[in-house]
């Protein structure tokens, strides 16, 4: 059942609309024979859990801020009950921490299910698309929030960077460098508002480092070892806003995030967090 399988292609990195899709079963592992590395990426893993390697997939890990998709995987037939369908319900999804750019779908079969997947199976992929278009409207908001943060406050705030940024539903915030004082909650909730409102298009594109450097955004440049070699950087442009390197998904203009609210702002060790939530 194990195979060394190629690097998986991120089909949502270029279609994020696709909320089903055909692909094949390129590697399965049961959770107790998986590395150590890999049995940590799902804690609540038992033994009647498998790793799913597929050669194409439409479910976003969990990384860059944004909870993994969870869904299905269904193949038509399966080699121990070729008439009968075999049913995978994927409750986690991570980058593989042994098998570079590889994608572990974590999970297991349902009990009716017909036996379980074999390499070469073709099999069908589905996502929960509610969960999934919450966490895009979550990521855009964070980034549209992270822009307005630094139109206000780029020279106003000594030292100021955007760090990072975590897009869950129950903690989603955005980190800064420097010391940003509470007074400044209302005139960025203005400027968040004003941007929501403006619908302004959410694009995804593909740069290498010349690109940000014609575009004057050197200090975006990533990374080299997060991208394979020889390919292009993805980055999400806030068409009239920012651009940010970024491998999640998105929603396709500003004011399909909804009602975006910052919670609070908190300040520790010289750096600042802006907390926010979608209604």
């Amino acid at each position: 059942m194990a195979s060394t399988a190629a690097r998986t292609y991120l089909a949502f990195h270029h279609n994020a609309k696709l909320h089903t899709l055909q692909t094949v079963v390129s590697a399965i592992r049961p959770f107790s024979a998986l590395d150590e590395a890999n049995r940590s990426l799902f804690k609540q893993g038992t033994d009647g859990d498998f790793a799913v390697v597929t050669q194409a997939t439409i479910f976003h890990p969990q990384g860059g801020g944004q909870p993994s998709d969870e869904g299905i995987i269904t193949s038509s037939s399966s080699s121990s009950s070729p008439s009968a369908a075999a049913t995978f319900r994927v409750n986690a999804v991570r980058m593989d921490a042994v098998n570079d750019g590889q994608v572990l779908h974590f999970g297991r079969f349902n009990d009716d299910s017909a036996g379980i997947f074999e390499i070469g199976d073709t099999v069908d992929q589905a996502i929960d698309a509610d969960k999934r278009f919450l966490h895009s409207r979550l990521h855009t908001a964070g980034h549209v929030l992270g822009a307005a943060v630094r139109h206000l406050l780029e020279a106003e705030v000594p030292g100021f960077d955007e760090l990072k940024a975590s897009h869950f539903p129950d903690s989603a915030s955005c980190e800064f460098q420097g010391l940003i004082d509470g007074k400044w909650k209302e005139p960025i909730q203005r400027k968040l508002d004003e941007y929501v409102a403006r619908a302004m298009p959410v694009e995804v594109d593909f740069w290498d480092e010349d690109d940000f450097r014609r575009q004057g955004l050197e200090r975006l440049i990533p990374d080299r070892s997060l991208a394979p070699p020889g390919d292009k950087f993805r980055v999400v442009k806030i068409v009239g806003a920012e651009v940010y390197p970024c491998g999640g998904t998105h929603v396709d203009t500003t004011d399909l995030c909804g009602e975006t609210k910052v919670k609070k702002i908190s300040r520790s060790k010289g750096t600042s967090r802006v907390s926010y939530t979608v209604v």
